[in-house]
C-alpha cells in the first residue's frame, strides 16, 4: 500500500513526464496492468472527465479498449499536462459496478429488464403524472457532466413537451451564485477573460479556491508564472484554511468564514480613499446600485464604504488592518495586472451573489478588466457545467444560450426555433434544486429523472431529502450502480461513459470542446442522448426530436442556431471536431475565437470605436454594487462552537463514483477525515487519527482527526471533504440547507458544529 507522500511524489513525476512530452505517443507503446508493452492502435481526441478546467486528452485505444490517456499537447488549456486523476482515466471504465442492462425495482429488489420495458415504464409514469397532477408534477435533474446535446434534448422534452420548467442540475449547487454575480454586474454570464490571462497577470487574488487540489493543472500554470519571476509575481490567497495553494502565496488571509464581504468592502475602501481608482473607467463604464437595483451615486458608494474602514472590521473579519491595506494597494497598483480567481468558497454561500459582486467591484473601481492579465475569473467544478447547463439552459430559470424563462421575447424566440405555439412555452420558472427535492418530500413531485449525478450523496441536509427520492418515481441514468442515488431509484438506465459516446463539453473559460467516441459502451449501455430521444418519442412528442439521432451533430446543428445573434454565438459542429476548442463568441466558421469580451480589438460584438462596452446591460455600463456584510445563516454559538466548512481533495472528485474505482486513488485516500486546528484539538483532548463526532443541529458524522495534514484550518474552524460514500462519513448529512435568495445555491461552506471524541 502506497502512502500519500509516495502518491504525491508519483503524481509529480507523472505530471513532469507528461509535461515534458515523454509519453507513449512518441514511443507508440503503452503499458497494460499486467506490465506488458503494447502498441496503441489509435489516439482519439477528447477532454478530461473531471473538473471544469477542460484539459485536452488523447485516449490510446487498443482492441476496442482505452488503455492509456495522456495530455493533448495541442490543447491550449493544458498544453499536454494532466493531473493524476486524468492520467488514470482508463481505470474508471471497466469496473465491477458498471451498469450494463436496464434495471427495474420490483418488490424492493432490482431486476434486469429490456430497454423497451424500461422506457415504456418511464413514458407511462411521466405522462400519467402530467395528465393527473399537471406538468409541474414531473422534473429533470441534470449535470455539468452531461454533453450539451443531452441537456438540450432534455430541456426541449420537459419545456416544449411536458410544459414545465422543472429542469435543474447540480451546477445549481456549485456555481449558480457565480452566474448571478456575472449577470447582475455585466448583464451577461461567464468570464470576460480566459486562462491565457494567467500568463499575463502580475498579481493573483485567489479567494474561495484551493486551486492546488481542485484545479491542479491551472495551479501548475500559476506555479510556472510565479517561478518565471518570483520577485515580481505576487499571489494572495484568502482562505480560512491553510492549504497547498496557500503554501505558494505571498499573503495568506485566514479570514473568518462568512466575513469576507466586510474584508472585500474594506479593500474597496482603501482603494477609493487612497486614490487608487481608475476614475476615467468608473465615469465612462460603470454605474452604482444597491438592494433590488436602486440607482446610487459614486458619493453614496463612498459613504457606504465608511462602515468598512479596515480598523473597524478587522477583528470580525479575522484579518489585520495593515494586511488589508497592503493587499488592496497591491491589487490596485496601476503598474500591475491583476487576475482574481474563485470557486465554491464564494459561491456556496447564503450571500454568494453578493460576495461575487464585491470581487467584480474591485476590478471595476480599478479598471482592471477587459485587458490582458486583468480579469475576474470564476472557476467551475465540472467538465461541462458551463457548456451543458449555463449555456444550454439546464437550470429552471434559463433557456438555451443565456435566455431567460421570465423574458417573453426569449420564450417567443425559443418557440419559433422549436416550431411550437408560443403559449406552449411555460412562463413560470420551475423548481430550483432544493425546491425540487423538497417537492418530492412533500409528494408534489411525482416523477423525477436524475442524469449523471448523485444527489443522494451530494445534497445538503440529506436526512431530509433522501426520503423524498424514495417516495417519488425515480429514474437514474448512470454508468455505475449502486450509488447513493441509484440505490433509491425505481429504474436505473445503463449510461455510456465519457468517450464511449461523442459530444460537446464547455469548460470554465468559455471554451467549447468536442469529444470523439473512442470505444463502444459495455453490454447494453446507451448514450443518454439516445435515451432522451427515445423517451421523447414514447411520451408522444416525436415532432420535438424530428431529425435527431444518436449522432450528436444532428442535435448540435439546431442548438447552434439558438446561439446566432446572442452573446455566446457558437461555431459549427464540424469546426469543433477539427479544433482543440474555441472560446466563444465565434461569429462564423472563418472567424477567430474570442480572447477578451466587451473590448476592442478582441470581442467582435463591440463595434469599432466603442472601446469597452458591457453590451449585456441596456446602457452598456457594468454595475458596482453596494453590498453590506451579512453573516451566514448559521453561526457558532455555545452549543455548536465551531465553523464547519467543506471542500475537495486532489485524489477524489465529487461523490467518488469514478475515483473510488481507481485503485491508486482509493489507496492514497481511502476515507475522508476532519481537519482540526492543533490548538482546538488540544483543548478537546483529540489526537491525530482519533475518531471524532462532528455534530450539527441535523446529524452526526464520524471521521478520523487530522491535525497537521495537507490543510490546517484556523482556530475555531474544522474542515472535511465530501467525497466519501460510507454513510457515517458522509459530511453532507451534517450540513444545513439554507440557500442564497438570488441564486438559490445552498450554503455548503458554513454551518455550526460541535466536536467530541467518538
Amino acid at each position: 500500500m502506497i502512502t500519500r507522500r509516495d502518491f504525491l511524489k508519483g503524481m509529480a513525476a507523472s505530471v513532469a513526464l507528461m509535461t515534458a512530452g515523454c509519453t507513449s505517443r512518441e514511443r507508440g507503446k503503452v503499458k497494460t496492468d499486467s506490465g506488458e508493452q503494447q502498441t496503441a492502435e489509435k489516439w482519439v481526441k477528447g477532454v478530461c472527465r473531471y473538473c471544469g478546467t477542460g484539459c485536452g486528452v488523447l485516449a490510446g485505444v487498443t482492441r476496442g479498449k482505452i488503455v492509456a490517456v495522456k495530455g493533448d499537447p495541442e490543447c491550449p488549456v493544458n498544453k499536454g499536462r494532466l493531473c493524476i486523476k486524468g492520467i488514470l482515466l482508463p481505470k474508471i471504465i471497466d469496473t465491477k459496478d458498471r451498469v450494463k442492462k436496464p434495471l427495474i425495482k420490483k418488490d424492493g429488489k432490482f431486476v434486469e429488464a429490456s430497454w423497451d420495458e424500461a422506457l415504456n415504464l418511464i413514458a407511462e409514469k411521466f405522462t400519467s403524472a402530467v395528465k393527473e397532477y399537471g406538468p409541474d408534477s414531473v422534473g429533470f435533474y441534470g449535470s455539468g457532466q452531461t454533453f450539451a446535446e443531452e441537456t438540450y434534448v432534455a430541456s426541449k422534452l420537459f419545456r416544449a413537451g411536458f410544459g414545465t420548467n422543472n429542469i435543474d442540475g447540480n451546477p445549481r449547487t456549485c456555481m449558480a451564485s457565480a452566474v448571478a454575480g456575472f449577470l447582475t454586474t455585466y448583464g451577461e454570464d461567464e468570464p470576460s477573460g480566459t486562462y491565457a490571462d494567467i500568463e499575463a497577470a502580475d498579481t493573483f487574488f485567489l479567494i474561495g479556491s484551493n486551486l492546488a487540489e481542485a484545479h491542479p493543472v491551472l495551479f501548475s500554470r500559476l506555479v510556472d508564472r510565479k517561478n518565471a519571476d518570483p520577485n515580481k509575481i505576487k499571489i494572495i490567497v484568502a482562505d480560512p484554511r491553510r492549504t497547498r495553494t496557500a503554501d505558494i502565496a505571498d499573503y495568506h488571509l485566514a479570514f473568518t468564514p462568512g466575513r469576507d464581504l466586510s474584508m472585500l468592502n474594506a479593500m474597496a475602501y482603501v482603494i477609493v480613499t487612497e486614490g487608487l481608482t481608475d476614475e476615467k473607467f468608473i465615469n465612462e463604464h460603470t454605474e452604482f446600485k444597491m438592494g433590488q437595483g436602486d440607482t446610487m451615486t459614486y458619493e453614496q458608494y463612498k459613504a457606504f464604504l465608511q462602515d468598512y474602514v479596515p480598523e473597524k472590521v478587522s477583528d470580525a473579519a479575522g484579518v489585520p488592518p495593515e494586511i488589508i491595506r497592503e493587499i488592496a494597494r497591491l491589487f490596485a497598483d496601476k503598474n500591475r495586472n491583476t487576475m482574481s480567481m474563485w470557486c465554491m468558497g464564494l459561491n456556496q454561500r447564503s450571500r454568494g451573489v453578493w460576495v461575487n459582486n464585491l470581487v467584480h467591484n474591485l476590478h471595476l473601481i480599478t479598471g482592471k478588466i477587459c485587458r490582458p492579465g486583468n480579469t475576474p475569473f470564476s472557476l467551475t467544478g465540472q467538465p461541462s457545467a458551463c457548456g451543458s447547463v449555463r449555456e444550454v439552459g439546464g437550470l429552471s430559470h434559463l433557456l438555451p444560450c443565456h435566455r431567460m424563462v421570465a423574458n417573453a421575447e426569449h420564450r417567443k424566440q425559443m418557440a419559433e426555433l422549436w416550431r411550437i405555439p408560443e403559449e406552449r412555452m411555460p412562463s413560470k420558472p420551475g423548481y430550483h434544486t432544493l425546491a425540487m427535492f423538497k417537492a418530492a418530500v412533500e409528494d408534489k413531485l411525482k416523477c423525477l429523472w436524475v442524469m449523471t449525478t448523485n444527489p443522494g450523496q451530494s445534497l445538503p441536509n440529506l436526512n431530509y431529502y433522501r426520503p423524498g427520492m424514495e417516495k417519488t418515481f425515480l429514474v437514474v441514468s448512470e454508468a455505475y450502480h449502486p450509488t447513493r442515488t441509484s440505490e433509491l431509484a425505481d429504474v436505473v438506465l445503463p449510461a455510456a461513459l465519457w468517450m464511449e459516446k461523442e459530444g460537446i463539453y464547455g469548460n470554465g473559460e468559455r471554451r467549447t470542446q468536442h469529444l470523439a467516441k473512442a470505444i463502444d459502451p459495455p453490454g447494453e449501455a446507451k448514450s443518454d442522448l439516445w435515451t432522451l430521444i427515445e423517451v421523447t418519442k414514447r411520451c408522444g412528442f416525436p415532432e420535438l426530436v424530428e431529425g435527431f439521432t444518436d449522432d450528436p451533430a444532428t442535435v448540435f446543428k439546431e442548438y447552434q442556431k439558438c446561439s446566432v445573434g446572442t452573446g455566446m454565438q457558437l461555431a459549427s459542429y464540424d469546426r469543433y471536431k477539427k479544433e482543440h476548442g474555441l472560446t466563444w463568441p465565434v461569429l462564423s466558421d472563418d472567424a477567430p475565437e474570442t480572447y477578451i469580451r466587451y473590448a476592442e480589438p478582441w470581442d467582435p460584438l463591440v463595434k469599432p470605436g466603442e472601446g469597452i462596452k458591457f453590451y449585456g446591460r441596456p446602457n452598456g455600463r457594468a454595475v458596482i454594487w453596494l453590498r453590506p456584510q451579512q453573516d451566514p445563516v448559521e453561526m457558532p454559538d455555545k452549543d455548536y462552537p465551531y465553523f464547519l466548512t467543506t471542500g475537495r481533495m486532489l485524489e477524489h472528485w465529487h461523490t467518488g463514483t469514478m475515483t473510488f474505482n481507481v485503485p491508486e486513488l482509493k489507496s492514497a485516500a481511502p476515507e475522508m477525515y476532519v481537519e482540526i486546528n492543533p490548538e482546538d484539538a488540544a483543548a478537546l483532548g483529540i489526537k491525530e487519527d482519533d475518531l471524532v463526532n462532528i455534530t450539527s443541529r441535523r446529524a452526526t458524522c464520524k471521521m478520523r482527526a487530522k491535525l497537521n495534514g495537507r490543510g490546517t484550518p484556523k482556530p475555531g474552524v474544522v474542515y472535511a471533504s465530501f467525497h466519501d460514500q460510507v454513510q457515517e462519513r458522509m459530511i453532507n448529512f451534517v450540513l444545513l440547507d439554507a440557500f442564497d435568495p438570488g441564486s438559490k445555491q445552498p450554503e455548503y461552506k458554513v454551518c455550526a458544529v460541535r466536536l467530541s471524541k467518538a
